[in-house]
């Protein structure tokens, strides 16, 4: 089962390189914005874990530049996850509010709603 899951994991790492979408272009003003508003934003993931992937495949696609954090391979990073998100599961998506208060969002289409809203995405 493992190896199955290891060779699904490979396809989905090689169809996602071959396919991977063009990312946004905007003024360098614009993206610094984007940017700054995104410095304090964490995606805790699995490198192939096909939701993660979609995730991802969307940061790339609207230039959203937020840390990925591997949830699967570092310890530090899943405990953490699992301390001060609540649970272990991957997609999920940290973002620390203006007033210092901090959000975590499981499930990829709830993630990328959340960051379609949040930039006035289309």
């Amino acid at each position: 089962m493992k190896a199955i899951r290891w060779i699904l994991g490979q396809l989905i790492l090689v169809l996602d390189a071959i396919t991977s979408p063009k990312s946004a272009v905007r003024e360098l003003s614009v993206q610094k914005v984007i940017d700054d508003a995104t410095a304090s934003m964490s995606m805790y993931q699995f490198k192939t874990c096909p939701f993660c992937v979609k995730v991802r495949r969307e940061l790339k696609r609207y230039a959203l530049n937020i840390e990925l954090r591997d949830a699967k391979n570092d310890a530090g990073i899943k405990a953490e996850l699992v301390r001060e998100g609540g649970r272990h599961k991957v997609p999920c998506l940290r973002t620390e509010n203006p007033d210092g208060s901090v959000q975590w969002l499981y499930e990829s289409n709830d993630i990328i709603a959340h960051l379609k809203k949040e930039f006035k995405l289309a």
